[in-house]
């Protein structure tokens, strides 16, 4: 096992050190044990490097803000080791930092297979909503729910030590990780990049995969010009682990077709551009006054404006608004100026916001937009039990029949959304 510096990766290296080199990379909630089973037949004449995403397996619990975060981890992690060129195969989360790699680094990816992947995983929504479920009640409720996500339910009534083995991985990952990776994967999508990859790639799914299924492997056969499809029979989303013979064949193949420069160095390589730092919010310049049009050649804080707003109040809410025909120039003032200027300025982090949202609606008696930025406020990082003491605070500022009044809506909202699905 590695020391693991903040900017690289905890990770193991298995076979000849004169060999082509092979990155595996794991989904999320896994460790690179996912990849055991492959491991005697890779390393007959591969050198592979297995690496553990943070705070998974006993990694430092070091979060990322973005894939491309996740991929200058493994890059540092491989200058350390002095590999410049390499084959890569990743599930899921995993997977997505194979595409990412193609993209940014493609003089370093020699070929690539994704297992599991797609060019984006599901909904922003759906992936925050996880994260706002972790935060309230720890990965149990992940835990408790990996073996149908991950495998078929013949494999799992018939296999239960290794279900046992995946379940204590969910409960033994660091949770404050596990939120970082569903932000990361939240605003993770690379459709339209697609085209732009020029590395041989093998695209690898399980039949039963409702996770990340045929169709979405399909999406990125049709994207990626050099690109196969291979559907594993009777597995899920952790095929390596389901059929980890028919998998190991098909990547044997696929590395053998595409076989690289043996040395696994490369002479006088370009650097790589860093991923590009996430602030906490997008700067954005003070709102004019009433009626004032924003200065000759500002950007229009409207687009800005509509990506926050989608960030912290979600797609479907944000979809509804938009929809109501009657209240277009209403809801085009409330995206440029609440939220394109207001929310957009640096003065504040988001958690502050929500804390000055939730008080001022609270005074306000206005329930419905409470019962909504509750739900920000839960995506922002606020604990339940913060928000509950928000409420308590404006008892007596506020006055308590105001604040009786929103704990019930406060209430409600919380519990429907930290009730982990059934």
């Amino acid at each position: 096992m590695s020391e693991t510096p903040t900017n690289t990766l905890q990770y193991r290296v298995d076979g000849p050190e004169d060999a082509p080199v092979l990155v595996l990379g794991p989904s999320l909630g896994t460790t690179f044990h996912m990849w055991d089973r492959q491991i005697p037949e890779l390393t007959r004449d591969r050198r592979v490097v297995r690496f553990d995403l943070p705070g998974h397996g006993g990694a430092p619990a070091q979060p990322f803000t973005s894939v491309a975060e996740l991929g200058d981890r493994l890059l540092a992690t491989l200058d350390v080791l002095g590999v410049q060129r390499f084959g890569y195969a990743g599930c899921s989360l995993g997977g997505a930092v194979g595409l990412d790699l193609a993209l940014r680094a493609p003089h370093r990816v020699a070929s690539l297979a994704l297992v599991a992947t797609a060019p984006r995983f599901g909904t922003a929504d759906e992936f925050r909503q996880r994260g706002v479920v972790v935060r309230a009640n720890g990965l149990e409720p992940m835990a408790r729910a990996a073996p149908e996500q991950w495998f078929t339910p013949h494999f799992a009534a018939n296999q239960p030590a290794i279900v046992d083995w995946a379940v204590q991985m969910v409960r033994t990952t660091d949770a404050s990780c596990y939120v970082a990776a569903c932000e990361a994967l939240a605003v993770f999508d690379v459709r339209a990049a697609l085209g732009s990859i020029g590395v041989p790639a093998l695209v690898l799914v399980g039949s039963e995969d409702r996770v990340t299924g045929p169709a979405e492997a399909r999406t990125l056969v049709a994207g990626i010009a050099d690109a196969k499809l291979a559907v594993v029979p009777g597995a899920s989303h952790l095929a390596p682990v389901e059929q980890p013979a028919a998998v190991t064949d098909l990547l044997l193949e696929h590395f053998s077709a595409t076989g690289h420069d043996p040395s696994g160095t490369l002479a006088a390589l370009p650097p790589v551009p860093p991923a590009a730092p996430v602030p906490a919010e997008p700067a954005a310049p003070a709102a004019p006054e009433d009626g004032e049009e924003p200065p000759a050649g500002r950007p229009d804080p409207y687009d800005a404006g509509l990506g926050l707003r989608r960030e912290v109040l979600g797609d479907a809410h944000v979809d509804r608004a938009l929809a109501d025909a009657t209240a277009a120039d209403f809801q085009e003032l409330v995206t440029r100026y609440a939220w394109g200027e207001v929310w957009a300025r640096e003065g504040l982090d988001r958690r502050t916001r929500s804390v000055v949202t939730l008080t001022a609606l609270i005074a306000g008696g206005h329930r419905e937009a409470l019962a909504d930025h509750t739900r920000a406020a839960l995506r922002n990082g606020l604990s339940p039990a913060e928000i509950r003491e928000i409420v308590l605070h404006t008892a007596v500022y506020c006055g308590l029949p105001a604040a009786e009044t929103a704990l019930g809506t406060v209430g409600r909202v919380v519990e429907e959304e930290t009730t982990p699905p059934a």
